[in-house]
């Protein structure tokens, strides 16, 4: 206990001094190359790696290329690690390094912690692993990534290679795959080659890239990252381990959708629409959806479909979760739209921005696109419900 407080006080100490300095902090403690020349080397190199990760990754000098599609996805992790938003601090936490190990002549494992003081308190946001290595007299840097998953097998499903540790369930991974190409053919989305990890659990997905903490996961357990390079696409999936079991569909073609048209434009009761033709909902079908709203449509004939529309009505309410009248209804729209336009009008309807009062925007674009009048929005939503 002594031990640990005289550290906490150590670096409280640290922080101070260090507040109005953005460089690498090196505490006294910490083992470092006797080789003076190399020393200096090494801390300048770092701090010229860490001086960059602002810039688009593909720009930091020390980053070689064959090693940036891996780095790219830790270096995402680190910016902005200085800010402090909730003190309004652009400054607050400071780098720290915690570990200079050697591997061989030309490797270092780099480890350094971002940490900041407030009232006397030590405060971590995050620790991270590098692996430091010397070319032609210079330090570069890339994630451990390649080291720690040196032993896991590949296999490969079309344009992409999926790495795993042990036991993988081919039959649901080719079912997964097949249905992303047949997503991103209908988006027109450019084939892209992937590395795709499949791990067990976030936590994994961290350790391997080179995150050891940051405070921003604290308690998610899964979730996965991605980065792209070069046309090459990183995946590290901490949702749907080996098994493959998990997958869902609807999600599915979420992350597809966005990986072509920007958050920021599309419109949501039309993005859920789309993803319940495409890809059910909650563990329903597409036609199972449809059932039930067409028996919700039968019980209740009098129906306003764009007040139900605009309120989001749930029809389902004595089940577990949720099916929307407003996703419904775009649903039946976009298919309608597909298959008399072609899928590059639902990308237009789905482009019609976030959600503005009354829909307006909505509904302006839906006429616009279909044909289909606020006016007359009713009757043709009937019209839909009879069609199918």
């Amino acid at each position: 206990m002594r031990n640990l407080l005289t550290l906490v006080f150590a670096l409280v100490v640290l922080l101070r001094v260090a507040a109005q300095s953005n460089s690498l902090i090196v505490p006294g403690n910490i083992s470092l190359p006797k080789d003076t020349i190399l020393k200096k080397q090494l801390l300048a190199d770092i701090n010229g790696f860490l001086s960059q990760k602002s810039k688009p990754n593909s720009e930091n000098a020390f980053v070689l290329k064959e090693d940036l599609l891996v780095t790219s996805i830790l270096i995402d992790e680190m910016k902005d690690m200085e800010i402090n938003s909730s003190l309004k601090d652009s400054s607050f936490y400071k780098a720290y390094l915690t570990n200079a190990l050697r591997l061989n002549d030309s490797t270092f494992k780099i480890q350094f912690a971002y940490l900041g003081v407030n009232e006397g308190v030590p405060m971590l946001r995050a620790n991270f692993t590098l692996v430091a290595r010397k070319k032609e007299g210079r330090f570069y840097f890339h994630s451990p990534l390649k080291q720690n998953s040196s032993t896991w097998k590949i296999q490969s499903f079309g344009n992409t290679n999926v790495y795993f540790k042990n036991n993988l369930n081919a039959e649901k991974a080719n079912q997964y795959f097949n249905l992303i190409n047949e997503f991103d053919k209908k988006l027109s989305a450019p084939i892209q080659p992937t590395e795709f990890y499949s791990c067990d659990n976030f936590s994994e997905v961290l350790q391997l890239i080179g995150v050891d903490y940051k405070s921003d996961y604290n308690g998610k357990n899964f979730n996965s990252l991605e980065a792209k390079e070069n046309n090459v696409k990183l995946v590290m999936n901490g949702t749907l381990t080996s098994g493959f079991n998990s997958f869902d569909p609807h999600d599915l073609w979420h992350s597809r959708l966005h990986n072509v048209l920007s958050t920021s434009i599309i419109n949501k009761p039309v993005d859920e629409g789309t993803a319940y033709l495409y890809g059910g909902s909650w563990g329903f079908t597409w036609n199972q959806i449809l059932d039930k709203f067409k028996s919700y449509a039968a019980a209740n004939p009098g129906a306003d479909w764009i007040a139900l529309y605009n309120e989001s009505k749930n029809f389902d309410e004595m089940a577990k979760y949720p099916l929307n009248v407003d996703m419904v209804i775009n649903a039946l729209i976009v298919q309608k739209i597909d298959k008399e336009k072609g899928f590059h009008s639902v990308i237009e309807l789905l482009s019609c921005g976030k959600f503005q009062k009354g829909n307006e925007n909505y509904f302006a674009a839906l006429e616009k696109i279909s044909g289909i009048a606020k006016s007359d929005f009713n009757a043709n939503v009937w019209a839909l419900i009879k069609a199918n």
